[in-house]
């Protein structure tokens, strides 16, 4: 394996801040500030996660050195340490500055292998950007990312990645449901890797102050490095380049609905422009299926992240990132048919995302019965408690050859919330859907096992789910040091199930419903 070499790619292409201290600032004409990382008291690792090393071309355990420099204890040779300088609108107004605010790039890592990562501490102290707050991060959120971001990367699912989880042998302070009752928790340090974590906001920011020498600076420097096959001789490419961050973001959504993940809060700031899925806050796994449900608590009242509504959402971000493109044009109608093409990309993705997790192929002659049979599933699923991802997984054991209403009834019941399965209404609608459902899968001319193992291609057994997750927080928290490699295990395969594993694969027990951690969350962490 080649050693990874460290490269400067943003720090010298890019303005930089001319202050070198660090103290929290509007920051004016950058993209970015140097700024070291704050060393913490007793580092240790919790994770290290073998194939993000690997992609990064680094051993298969970590030396000393490199622990210490997760933690944020040692800066590396020829590591050049900076916070990204950027702005976003934040529930659907404009915030002004934001930058990283706990989140310090360490370097940029070429493997040896074409591939240039981004690799970036969450936790590891104040920079600039930090406004009011402390720079620092909880084991709850920091374990939240790791196993999120790693989960998501097998499941198929566009994202940044993690390499490693340090706790810091120091309390931090949070309220964690924002009612006034603080409390210490254990303070950790994430490493996140990307090939950039370059969001929305960044080209906003320098918009809306009319920096506009900043702004084109910075789309040469995304054209030249993350999407040279846009490039064009002797001019800017800013319409190809939003038309394929549109394409992008229209597919990540998809996926996102497609395993049933709720962001939490998709303001401009967490929007990647590589149409990635960035900065895991207050996330959630739609258990019952409910395109309501929002799993962050400051969005409670308007729900304007929720499940369902998240297509729509995309697209006013985009709205927003094509207006701060706009001052590189002089006629912005290729922005406006780019968002055109946002839309045609995601209704012939979804419409495609939605049959194959019923393991249908796209048929011209049966595209009304089709809409037909899909809308009736989406409304059988919110006609009463259905765990989504069990859902398709027991309608995957089905066979066509099996008509009966109470054989698909006893198949499907492990996936209701209600032990005795749905009742009356709903079980007509479900033997109706049923029905209809294998009569189109037998004309697919599949076997039952080609369909189901078709099928469990696409919707996985096992998600991290809520309560899941919250159980692993108590038990390392509490000194368990087995609990969350397993569920990282786990979470490697989530397509295949297998014995021993029942306990990974369950519905969210009563106890969970209304507990914090396992319904909703805050962004506090």
């Amino acid at each position: 394996m080649p050693a990874p070499q460290l490269k400067r790619r943003f720090v010298d292409a890019l303005p930089a801040d001319p202050e070198p201290r660090n103290f929290r600032r509007q920051v004016q004409g950058a993209c970015y500030s140097l700024v070291e990382p704050t060393p913490v008291p007793q580092p240790e690792l919790l994770a290290w996660v073998p194939e993000v090393a690997e992609l990064l071309s680094l051993p298969a355990e970590p030396s000393p050195e490199w622990v210490q420099a997760l933690a944020g204890n040692r800066v590396l040779d020829g590591m050049v340490p900076y916070a990204q300088c950027y702005g976003g609108h934040q529930f659907g107004h404009w915030a002004g500055q934001l930058g990283d605010g706990r989140a310090i790039t360490l370097a940029e890592l070429d493997n040896g292998r074409g591939e240039t990562w981004e690799v970036q501490l969450k936790g590891a102290g104040p920079t600039p950007y930090s406004r009011t707050a402390d720079g620092r991060a909880v084991l709850r959120s920091s374990l939240r990312e790791l196993v999120c971001s790693e989960a998501m990367f097998h499941l198929g699912v566009p994202t940044t990645r993690a390499l490693s989880l340090v706790l810091t042998g120091q309390d931090v302070i949070r309220d964690m449901l924002y009612d006034g009752n603080p409390r210490a928790e254990p303070g950790a340090v994430v490493c996140r890797v990307a090939p950039s974590f370059l969001r929305f906001g960044s080209y906003e920011l320098p918009a809306v102050r009319d920096d506009l020498d900043t702004l084109r600076a910075l789309v040469s420097f995304t054209l030249e490095h993350y999407f040279p096959q846009l490039r064009q001789e002797g001019t800017l490419a800013v319409a190809a380049l939003f038309e394929e961050v549109c394409v992008r973001t229209a597919r990540l959504i998809c996926e996102w609905m497609r395993v049933g993940f709720v962001h939490g809060v998709m303001n401009t700031d967490n929007m990647s422009i590589l149409g990635l899925t960035i900065d895991y806050g207050p996330y959630g796994w739609v258990e019952p299926f409910d395109p309501g449900w929002t799993p962050n608590t400051t969005d409670a009242s308007g729900r304007r992240y929720r499940f369902g509504n998240q297509p729509k959402i995309a697209y006013w971000n985009l709205a927003q990132l094509a207006g701060a493109l706009a001052p590189l044009l002089e006629d912005v109608a290729p922005l406006e048919h780019a968002l055109d093409v946002y839309i045609e990309t995601l209704a012939r993705e979804q419409r495609r995302m939605l049959l194959a997790k019923l393991g249908l192929t796209e048929r011209p002659d049966r595209v009304d019965e089709d809409n037909v049979l899909v809308t009736s599933l989406l409304s059988l699923l919110t006609a009463t408690e259905t765990d989504m991802t069990l859902f398709h997984r027991r309608l995957a054991d089905l066979s066509v050859d099996e008509r009966s209403a109470d054989a698909h009834l006893s198949a499907l019941r492990d996936a209701y919330y209600d032990a005795d399965g749905p009742s009356g209404a709903v079980q007509k609608d479900l033997a109706t859907f049923t029905s209809a459902y294998l009569v189109r899968a037998a004309q697919e001319g599949a076997t039952d096992a080609e369909r189901r193992a078709r099928m469990n291609r696409v919707n996985p057994i096992y998600v991290p789910r809520n309560y899941l997750l919250q159980e692993v927080i108590d038990k390392t928290e509490a000194g368990d040091r087995e609990a969350l490699p397993q569920l990282l295990d786990v979470l490697r395969r989530p397509y295949d199930e297998r014995p021993g594993l029942e306990a990974f694969a369950r519905k969210r027990p009563e106890w969970a419903r209304h507990r914090a951690g396992c319904s909703m969350l805050s962004c506090s962490s």
